[in-house]
């Protein structure tokens, strides 16, 4: 059983809701999974209280969250000597295109690169469109970018694209690979 840091950047709420359902599954496996909202670090956080990490954030204009960017540069030689995962959150992959997978997987592979984290597996997960939580200016910038996208723009319901059962298997994979450390 390990100890399994996970923590995450969120917006609307997507990548928290990963994050507890990879929680779930490693929990299932006989880890012991513990969820943190990187803008919440409980007080005398350590990365050395946990055996493996597991960190999820979510693009926005193209880049991810700022503090889960700077956590991870400033984390990044711990993160590399433990066991360690990364997800990153895009509505670019649901877009379901060849060319738009590749941009998300660039994305993803450019924040490892500005952090110097090198993961033990990563994943690219669609997002969600989440137009209730939206404000006004929100909705319509959304809506335009989806409508170009030839997405959905329904502004009356929201969109999940994750795909659960693929969120499922990383997390079931990383579990696996920490009971051979």
């Amino acid at each position: 059983m390990a100890r399994v840091l996970l923590l995450y950047g969120t917006t609307e709420g997507q990548t928290a809701t990963i994050a507890e359902r990879i929680a779930d599954v490693l929990a299932d496996n006989g880890h012991e999974p513990t969820l943190v909202h990187t803008k919440h670090l409980p007080d005398g956080f350590s990365l050395g209280d946990y055996d493996a990490a597991v960190i999820g954030a979510s693009i926005h204009a193209g880049t991810h969250q700022k503090y889960v960017r700077e956590f991870v540069k400033a984390h990044a030689a711990e993160l590399n000597e433990m066991p360690s995962a990364f997800y990153s959150v895009s509505l670019t992959a649901a877009t379901g295109t060849q060319e738009a997978w590749d941009t998300a997987r660039e994305m993803l592979e450019d924040f490892l690169a500005e952090t110097g984290w090198e993961p033990d597996a990563t994943a690219v997960v669609p997002g969600a469109l989440k137009y209730s939580e939206y404000g006004v200016l929100k909705r319509f910038m959304m809506k335009r970018i989806a409508g170009e996208a030839g997405g959905d723009t329904d502004t009356s319901r929201d969109y999940e694209y994750t795909d659960w059962n693929e969120v499922a298997e990383f997390a079931k994979e990383f579990g696996e690979s920490l009971n051979t450390e």
